[in-house]
């Protein structure tokens, strides 16, 4: 991804102790990305370009369309090669299984403000199974990762105005990274690059900007990553959701401070 095709200068007018100059100010970019199923509109949700393939299969992945990439019978840009539109083709026998998914119109990527609805809660917990216990890591460790993170983020110095997701695996070595205009996308981008290079499997760590939402746990879980570790604080319903799931949610503070509200037998203590 380059940064550079997605920043813009504007001007703006910069105010301190009554004091005002003219000056540049450098925001993130962000385009409408249409998805596309056996080119019919499926999805438009609003990103930062980059990284499209990767982040329709981990909406995908997400949202049980796929659970392999196997699924997948093909996945690309459209006919003219527009890095706006993917389109999907699914195997025969993956559309019988999630027909019902596609004719369903409310999917969480569409619902920035969080799920709208009891029924699609209950879909969405259908196709979710708790996380398995054996990964442990050290508190010390888990400040470490979390400063990785904020290196590796290109746009959010220059425009603070993204989110980013990064995966680890049980050696706490990097294996997805993505930033994006949306907390939701770039959880996504990371999960569709490790899941399509077929890494997925040995994730276990999730490091997040953004605060720890219910659509954000749920993407994990269907990821089958066990430990999400935020920068601030998670809503509660992603508490319980997490607790019911057996996955660890905590947040770090700084550079020595951790708030773990579930899961706790998987962080090591000093």
């Amino acid at each position: 991804m380059n940064a550079e095709n997605n920043i813009k200068s504007f001007e703006a007018l910069r105010c301190e102790k009554g004091c005002c100059k003219t000056d540049s100010l450098e925001l993130i970019g962000e385009e409408p990305l249409l998805i596309h199923f056996d080119e019919k509109p499926y999805s438009v949700v609003m990103r930062t370009p980059g990284e499209e393939i990767f982040h329709t299969a981990g909406l995908c992945l997400g949202e049980g369309i796929v659970d392999k990439v196997d699924d997948f019978k093909t996945i690309g840009y459209d006919k003219d090669l527009d890095p706006n539109i993917i389109d999907i083709w699914l195997t025969p026998e993956r559309y019988k299984k999630i027909s019902h998914i596609l004719e369903r119109k409310t999917y969480v990527s569409q619902t920035s403000c969080g799920i709208c609805g009891k029924k699609m809660m209950e879909d969405l917990n259908s196709v979710l199974t708790p996380a398995k216990d054996g990964f442990e890591v050290d508190i010390e460790h888990i400040f470490d990762c979390v400063g990785m993170l904020s290196k590796k983020q290109h746009f959010y110095p220059r425009t603070r105005g993204s989110h980013a997701a990064l995966l680890f695996n049980q050696r706490l070595e990097m294996i997805s990274f993505a930033e994006d205009v949306g907390r939701h996308n770039a959880l996504d981008k990371a999960i569709g690059k490790a899941f399509m290079e077929k890494k997925l499997s040995s994730a276990r760590l999730l490091v997040l900007s953004s605060r720890i939402s219910y659509e954000l746990v749920q993407k994990a879980a269907r990821a089958k990553i066990p430990v999400i570790v935020s920068k601030s604080r998670p809503t509660a319903l992603a508490v319980e959701m997490g607790k019911s799931l057996n996955m660890t949610l905590a947040c770090a503070f700084e550079s020595s401070k951790l708030l773990i509200l579930c899961g706790g037998n998987r962080i090591k203590k000093q």
